[in-house]
């Protein structure tokens, strides 16, 4: 790569002496040209003029006597087997989350992060460490209130995820590709034989493998103890006209030790998966860009990176006159570069 790079110097340096080699040279003729044959009938005002004038003109054919020498010089290069530098192709992002599914995530974050931090101390309200937390929030009552205000966020997103789910194509779409299917069952094996050692590929998997299915059902079960088992405690004297004593006990526990675990699953877990293992640490941004690199694209995801570049097609011209092509024509997930960013404009999230 550094050996590119200096011959992609080295080349631009050449290029920019022969331009103005050929400057030098055009002013000089121009110069003793129009001194030789106008001296003394026009005036240097008009000359200077006349010189712009012919510079303007003639810039064309030095763009031309460069193009022509360039050519030859790579002509030459290629006849000795010298490969001609080029710069590397612009890098491509995958889509990864739409907009949609981004805000849902930070809700459902925010929430859990609200329940966790307020409950913890709820539990464990004998601790030194909760008592101090209960004098910073102003007491046992604020701390509650603000746990049910993260409890309404946690209801609101879940609902709005089913009526995504229904609502909108994309959804339906995700939700089929989410569901467990027997090939998550020999990934999983095969992950288990590659850390020990007795094979050397990892599974190869499309848009979800079976660790961020099993978090995304986990959010299910998860949701379904936390949110029954806590309008239970909530509405406590309403529950009990319709449900025994014992009822209200076990929501209590199973609100509780569910909590407790969702805390460890989440910190413990997700955490690491996603943004505390060496190659995202400190922070995986994805969650916020909604886009990966091709390269982590085809390294955690490689079938729908294949599935996207075999899908290349090319589409009607776009209002600006250009072509969609690739997998960015055939997949609305391929992003194509920025403009800021030196890439094309916008492909497939990337996984």
């Amino acid at each position: 790569m550094a050996g590119e790079r200096n011959d992609n110097r080295d080349a631009a340096g050449v290029e920019a002496g022969l331009r103005e080699s050929l400057k030098r040279e055009l002013e000089g003729e121009i110069r003793q040209t129009l001194e030789a044959e106008l001296r003394g009938e026009l005036s240097q005002e008009l000359r200077e003029r006349l010189v712009a004038r012919l510079k303007a003109e003639l810039s064309e054919e030095i763009q031309v006597r460069i193009a022509r020498i360039k050519a030859e010089l790579e002509a030459e290069i290629l006849s000795r087997g010298v490969p001609v530098p080029t710069l590397p192709p612009p890098p491509r992002e995958f889509e990864r989350f739409s907009m949609n599914v981004r805000v849902q995530h930070i809700v459902l974050m925010v929430s859990c992060l609200i329940l966790i931090i307020t409950g913890l101390p709820l539990k464990f309200h004998e601790a030194r460490i909760s008592q101090i937390f209960f004098d910073l929030v102003g007491g046992v009552q604020m701390s509650t209130l603000i746990h049910r205000i993260g409890a309404v966020g946690l209801i609101a997103v879940g609902a709005y995820h089913l009526f995504y789910l229904v609502a909108f194509r994309e959804g339906r779409r995700n939700f089929l590709r989410l569901l467990p299917t027997p090939k998550d069952v020999r990934d999983f094996f095969q992950m288990l034989r590659y850390f020990l050692g007795r094979i050397e590929e990892k599974p190869r998997f499309g848009r979800f493998s079976y660790v961020e299915k099993f978090d995304y059902w986990a959010v299910y079960w998860g949701m379904v103890i936390m949110i029954g088992s806590g309008l239970i405690l909530w509405f406590l004297e309403t529950s009990l006209r319709f449900l025994p004593k014992f009822a209200a006990d076990i929501a209590r526990e199973a609100h509780s030790d569910e909590g407790l675990l969702a805390t460890l699953a989440i910190i413990i877990w997700h955490f690491y998966n996603v943004h505390l293992n060496p190659e995202h640490f400190p922070m995986n941004w994805t969650f916020w860009t909604g886009t990966i690199s091709e390269e982590e694209m085809h390294r955690h995801h490689p079938l729908e990176y294949e599935e996207a570049m075999a899908a290349r097609t090319i589409r009607p011209p776009l209002p600006g006159g250009l072509p969609e092509t690739g997998a960015l024509a055939a997949d609305p997930a391929v992003r194509p570069p920025t403009r800021e960013g030196m890439q094309p404009a916008a492909g497939e999230k990337s996984p």
